[in-house]
């Protein structure tokens, strides 16, 4: 078994992609329309489906906005260097929420930005060796 993907609605699908392709680098994997039900789905990652976990943006027709809710936490990308890829993702016009710095009651080198529907994300600092 593995994750598949994590799906996030937007509320505008040509913005959201606009985001994760040229301010995160993503790539756009494919799209489609389903105008039966009303609805777009793209998926996004750094590689292959078939062997990399994606995000799924889901375009409601007609739906504008949602509420995140106080459940959603956060998607998490693992970066080389946590402070150049903030100051990158600032000059693109993207919102930092938390500049680079140490976690709360850790070492870890961590900053968090947003996505234009207000999706958290955070950039975790690459480690050597174990992950925990």
């Amino acid at each position: 078994m593995r994750i598949l993907h994590t799906m996030l609605r937007t509320g505008n699908l040509p913005r959201a992609i606009d985001f994760y392709t040229r301010i995160l680098g993503m790539t756009l994997l494919r799209q489609q329309e389903y105008p039966e039900g009303q609805f777009t789905l793209a998926f996004l990652g750094y590689g292959d489906e078939s062997d990399q976990t994606v995000i799924e943006l889901t375009y409601n027709w007609g739906v504008e906005h949602y509420e995140l809710g106080t459940s959603y936490g956060h998607l998490a990308i693992e970066v080389d260097d946590v402070d150049q890829a903030t100051a990158q993702i600032k000059a693109q016009g993207g919102k930092i929420l938390r500049e680079a710095g140490p976690m709360n009651a850790g070492r870890t080198i961590i900053a968090f930005v947003e996505d234009p529907d207000g999706y958290p994300i955070e950039l975790i600092g690459a480690r050597q060796g174990n992950r925990g």
